[in-house]
């Protein structure tokens, strides 16, 4: 999808929109919203088809955020793409408003309610799998918590993804290390991740989550190997663009009052 921005633009302009609703009466979760960020970026952007006047274009990839929680930063980039408005972004959580706290599909290019961790990965095999069966083009992309992989339903859909080789399936995982209590490794330990997907059949990309290059280039090369699902494993960082609510678990949910949205802007446009 090509524009009038750079993918670094966006990038920044998202980020902004995620202040935006951070900073309503109930917050958001900041942190997780803005450790996605340069993967939502590249995937609207520049990889998947789709076409924001025509949400439910039958052509379309289908995307599924998993990790429902940072819907911010899923409506962010739906406002940047032009599904929804930016000025909707100020009703978040708001009565009435159909920007809930976890999406749902009353909201253009969403494409099933989520938020429950643990069912994304299942939804998008699904999708995948009846491309597959009807012999249609669509591609189906899902971005996962790294926490989230701790539920044993995620390992399930990993299994039957392999099972079907479904090539066009794309898991990214949120690699921030953090969840809700601390991090992952102290949770439940999930290394060594990359060996974990390859031991389930999928072909599997380390890469750095906030390089849009990087990005982009490597979800180029999809399908990595013919017949088998592919999964990025994103190394990212919670709460990246905000110096200090980077790598802090309590960035995990923030309400922004004037003070700290006016801080955070700050380190967004530093020298302004």
């Amino acid at each position: 999808m090509d524009g009038p921005y750079s993918l670094h633009q966006r990038a920044l302009r998202i980020r902004e929109h995620i202040l935006t609703i951070a900073a309503t009466p109930e917050g958001a979760h900041l942190g997780g919203s803005l450790s996605a960020v340069d993967i939502l970026t590249a995937l609207y952007f520049h990889v998947m088809h789709i076409r924001p006047d025509e949400p439910r274009w039958a052509q379309r990839d289908y995307f599924i955020l998993s990790k429902g929680h940072a819907c911010a930063a899923l409506y962010a980039t739906l406002a940047e793409c032009g599904m929804i408005s930016a000025a909707e972004l100020t009703s978040y959580a708001c009565a009435g408003s159909r920007l809930n706290g976890h999406p749902t599909r009353k909201v253009p290019g969403v494409e099933f309610p989520t938020g429950s961790l643990g069912h994304g990965l299942s939804l998008a095999v699904g999708l995948a799998l009846a491309a597959q069966r009807d012999g249609r083009s669509n591609r189906a992309f899902v971005l996962l918590g790294d926490g989230e992989l701790q539920e044993g339903s995620v390992w399930e859909a990993v299994m039957a993804a392999s099972h079907f080789g479904l090539e066009n399936l794309t898991a990214i995982v949120d690699r921030n290390r953090l969840q809700i209590n601390g991090p992952t490794e102290q949770g439940m330990s999930l290394e060594p991740l990359a060996l974990r997907w390859k031991s389930f059949g999928w072909n599997v990309e380390e890469v750095n989550g906030h390089d849009l290059d990087i990005l982009c280039e490597t979800f180029s090369r999809l399908p990595f190997v013919e017949k088998r699902p592919s999964v990025l494993i994103a190394n990212t960082i919670k709460g990246k663009g905000i110096k200090f609510l980077e790598n802090r678990k309590k960035s995990h949910y923030v309400v922004l009052k004037p003070e700290l949205y006016k801080r955070a802007w700050n380190e967004l446009h530093p020298g302004e």
